[in-house]
């Protein structure tokens, strides 16, 4: 049994989970506050629900696998490749874009959500159905991005479900140190840490999508010759060849393959991949150049500003 596939959605969902826990022990620290502590219930539940309606979707985009699959069975590999990329995609939009924004948005995450909090407790009718709205949207934005993430490597069986499961155990274990036992966590720099392996592990996904989106094509042009032309690289070209990604200009089989340790686990966590083609290599660079540069930038540009604002004081 291939555990490495635990690992990717272990570091995403204990990442989000660990943001989640942080949104729900700010709001139970504000109502217990306020003396508003009979709306606990109102945060558990909204937990609950979260998990609950992220587990469903996951559900739902198994089955519109296995619908899609069975519809039509001759084109089985091709339907079931083309959803792992087209879920691959949206994981990757999802964890990038929320990667940048709640770097950013980190340190105003306690005034935002104590005005949210605050807001609720106002309306006193409603009050228990704003904070549960709250936990709610939390946990959701952080369970989607886990839900597309796993189902974009669906022929890992059940494993990234069980690192999905262990990330979400292990976050709230976090949140129970953190708000529960009061133990002192750096949390500014847990989530830099995290931020650096979720960005590689994101530019993995850029190079694994591609490669799926290769299989596609690959397996349409073999399907018939009227396909055959959707191929541009072929054996005259180069040894290896691929279909739509260029030359190969990685060939590390000998040295460090990804089908044996330690190569699993660097394929598993971090998309490497001993044949490696020239698009592959120029959106994975693309990728850690941008996303990666903007999230260092903001790391360091938030830690230099504290600096600033200490020297001055």
């Amino acid at each position: 049994m291939n555990f490495s596939a635990v690992l990717p959605t272990f570091v995403i969902t204990l990442r989000e989970g660990v943001e989640a826990a942080l949104v729900v022990g700010i709001v139970l620290a504000l109502l217990k506050k306020a003396k508003q502590s009979r709306l606990n219930s109102w945060v558990y539940a909204g937990v609950g629900v979260g998990i609950v309606l992220s587990f469903l979707v996951g559900v739902l985009l198994n089955w519109l696998t296995t619908a899609l699959t069975r519809a039509n069975p001759q084109y089985a590999a091709v339907t079931e490749l083309t959803l792992e990329g087209i879920f691959s995609v949206i994981a990757i939009a999802m964890l990038s874009w929320m990667l940048i924004w709640m770097t950013k948005q980190a340190r105003f995450m306690k005034v935002q959500v104590e005005g949210a909090v605050n807001e609720a407790l106002t309306q006193d009718t409603n009050a228990g159905w704003g904070v549960f709205g709250l936990i709610l949207v939390a946990v959701l934005r952080e369970g989607f991005e886990t839900v597309f993430f796993v189902a974009a490597n669906l022929q890992q069986g059940l494993l990234p479900a069980l690192g999905a499961l262990a990330g979400l155990a292990a976050a709230a274990a976090v949140g129970v140190l953190l708000f529960k036992w009061g133990v002192n966590i750096n949390i500014r720099q847990f989530f830099q840490v995290m931020g650096i392996l979720l960005v590689l592990i994101v530019a993995g996904l850029v190079s694994s999508s591609l490669h799926k989106f290769d299989e596609v094509f690959a397996n349409l042009a073999l399907s018939s010759r009227a396909s055959e032309s959707l191929c541009f690289y072929y054996e005259r070209f180069t040894k290896i060849h691929s279909c739509i990604l260029g030359p190969l200009v990685w060939d590390t089989s000998k040295i460090l393959p990804d089908e044996k340790f330690p190569g699993i686990i660097l394929k598993s966590l971090f998309g490497y991949r001993q044949h490696l083609y020239l698009v592959q290599a120029v959106a994975y660079l693309t990728f850690l150049f941008s996303i990666g540069g903007i999230y260092l930038r903001s790391i360091t540009g938030s830690s230099s500003s504290k600096k600033t604002v200490t020297q001055k004081g």
